[in-house]
């Protein structure tokens, strides 16, 4: 396969990349996906522990998460209604890269905010 070829093929709709961008590139997704990865954890834990989450948002996420097979719900019929969140098997199989995403991202942190602050003073 030609270098063309390739290119073309990595950035069709069958491309990997963007099948694990869509699944984890937004916004939340890694970030529940890691709290999760602690434990079962209800909706109310959920919300204390990422707390600049909107209800809205995680409840969205949790559900996209679901539907993508990452996160399994399980809902018990009492008063007031309680629901638990795990990891799926494949959900658990995620973890190792964001873990190590998010060892780099704190490995890096400082020197990535000190580039941003060059920048955005315009040096």
């Amino acid at each position: 396969m030609s270098d063309i070829q390739e290119r073309l093929r990595v950035m069709g709709k069958d491309c990997p990349l963007w099948q694990m961008f869509d699944l984890v590139g937004d916004r939340w997704s890694a970030i529940i996906l890691f709290v999760i990865g602690d434990g079962v954890k209800r909706y109310s834990e959920l919300q204390k522990q990422i707390s600049m989450v909107s209800k809205k948002m995680l409840t969205q996420t949790l559900r996209n998460l679901e539907r993508d097979g990452l996160v399994d719900r399980k809902v018990y019929a009492v008063v007031p209604p309680k629901t638990e969140y795990r990891l799926t098997d494949l959900g658990k199989s995620i973890l190792k890269p964001i873990r190590g995403l998010t060892d780099w991202a704190s490995e890096h942190q400082q020197e990535l905010r000190a580039i941003q602050a060059k920048r955005d003073k315009g040096d």
